[in-house]
């Protein structure tokens, strides 16, 4: 009878021919393919995937919460470091300028974009801030026996709003617009702007330093076992789904909300295949005037300039800076393109039911859900360079209607890959594998 195989801290979940009779308390449901598998406990500092899709299921004991709290408290400090002292400074032909990390969040605000200042305080401020309090709140909780009240509610607002924090991203745009106007103006990196570097890299750290199998574990228990579920088939098959947030695998009749965190049931919802295919014409529908219109106006003493995100890129190609065009292209060109296409591939394979490398399909999503983020890299360098760039009639940048439409087309591939349902790209029944 196959088990766990330990391979490169891996855990491979075989699910061949188990004993039906075996204890099904520690049967877990792949949330990317629906695969009921039984897993035994991993080993510290190992991982369990799924043997279908190789989605990673569950992790190992790896660090006590007090490292998370720590990390978390020096970056929750770090954030309210930024807003003390100035950002980044701009001296061009005698005109200097100065501006805080406020200034940056209030930019768009200023040149009549209230939505997109709303996003960049969101994105780089609130969301990171309400992280790093849940994390520490819900890291303190798996300390105390009983744990404290409102945990789990701390523990699902911290997991649900991971992967839309993007202080990286906007380091990245803080570096490329650095980079854009280097050659017309002198660039000094106030305080903030070093304490903003760190607070990235202690949120990264925080980031990496939750255990979220232990710490649900520590504030919400094991969860409710299903006696009756079956290794080797689908959840779907058994009338039992997996929750999004914390894993635990349950039974859909009768029940909306998972039993153990209380998250509302996501497979009860309206028909996501049509609504992510709703979600990709929009993008698609705004991708063009996000790339038609300018997406910023330079106006200088001689005249003034429109650029659009390809002429930025030519810009940025004619001043050699090759590798920075290479990321702005990338990220603002291919990324999303790339994305709609995917994410429309992927919709097309499950209403055909075309299942023949439902493995390369499920990596290709994966892959497509991780990097849409970095497209937001070209609203915030407008957000800086509009900020930092003020030198009167001599030379100044304010944001265009791009980029309103091209913040709405990242956004909304990110949701388009949140509503996605993988499971589709999985035939509904399937042999048991050897």
């Amino acid at each position: 009878m196959p088990g766990l195989v330990a391979r490169s801290s891996l855990y491979m979940m075989e699910t061949a021919s188990h004993d039906l009779r075996q204890d099904t308390a520690h049967c877990v449901i792949c949330p990317q393919c629906d695969w009921v598998a039984h897993l035994e406990p991993p080993a510290p500092h190992e991982l369990a995937c799924c043997p279908r899709c190789r989605h990673v299921i569950a992790s190992g004991p790896t660090r006590p919460p007090q490292h998370a709290i720590a990390w978390a408290l020096g970056a929750l400090i770090l954030l309210l470091l930024v807003f003390a002292f100035e950002f980044l400074g701009f001296d061009a032909r005698g005109i200097n300028h100065t501006m805080s990390y406020f200034d940056a969040l209030r930019t768009f605000y200023d040149y009549g974009f209230p939505i997109l200042a709303l996003l960049v305080a969101l994105t780089t401020v609130v969301l990171p801030a309400l992280f790093l309090a849940a994390a520490i709140y819900t890291s303190l909780a798996a300390l105390t026996q009983p744990p404290l009240p409102l945990a789990i509610t701390a523990a699902r607002l911290a997991y649900g709003i991971r992967h839309w924090m993007m202080s990286d991203v906007m380091l990245v745009g803080i570096l490329i617009s650095l980079i854009k106007i280097i050659t017309l103006a002198d660039i000094a990196p106030g305080p903030s702007f070093a304490v903003f570097c760190a607070f990235c890299v202690l949120l990264l750290k925080t980031m990496n330093m939750l255990d979220w199998t232990q710490l649900w574990l520590a504030i919400a228990g094991p969860g409710a076992g299903l006696p009756r579920l079956r290794p080797g088939a689908t959840g779907r098959s058994q009338h039992a789904a997996p929750c999004r947030t914390c894993g635990t695998a349950f039974h859909t009749r009768g029940t909306h909300r998972c039993p153990r965190c209380g998250r509302r049931h996501w497979l009860q919802r309206m028909a996501r295949l049509q609504l992510t295919w709703a979600l990709l014409l929009t993008s698609l529908l705004l991708y063009i005037p996000a790339n038609v219109f300018p997406i910023m106006h330079t106006q200088a003493l001689f005249g003034s300039e429109a650029q659009t995100i390809a002429g930025g890129v030519l810009q940025l190609i004619a001043m050699g800076s090759w590798p920075i065009a290479l990321i702005i292209f990338s990220a603002s060109i291919v990324v999303p393109l790339t994305k709609i296409a995917a994410l429309a591939w992927l919709c097309l394979c499950s209403h055909y039911g075309w299942h023949r490398n439902s493995a390369v399909q499920a990596r290709l999503f994966r892959i497509t859900e991780r990097i849409g983020r970095w497209s937001m890299i070209d609203v915030f360098v407008v957000a800086i360079l509009a900020a930092l760039v003020q030198a009167g009639v001599f030379m100044s940048i304010k944001p265009g209607p791009a980029v309103l439409a091209f913040a709405a087309v990242v956004i909304m591939t990110m949701v388009a890959a949140e509503t996605f349902d993988t499971r589709l790209l999985w035939p509904e029944q399937e042999k048991t594998q050897s």
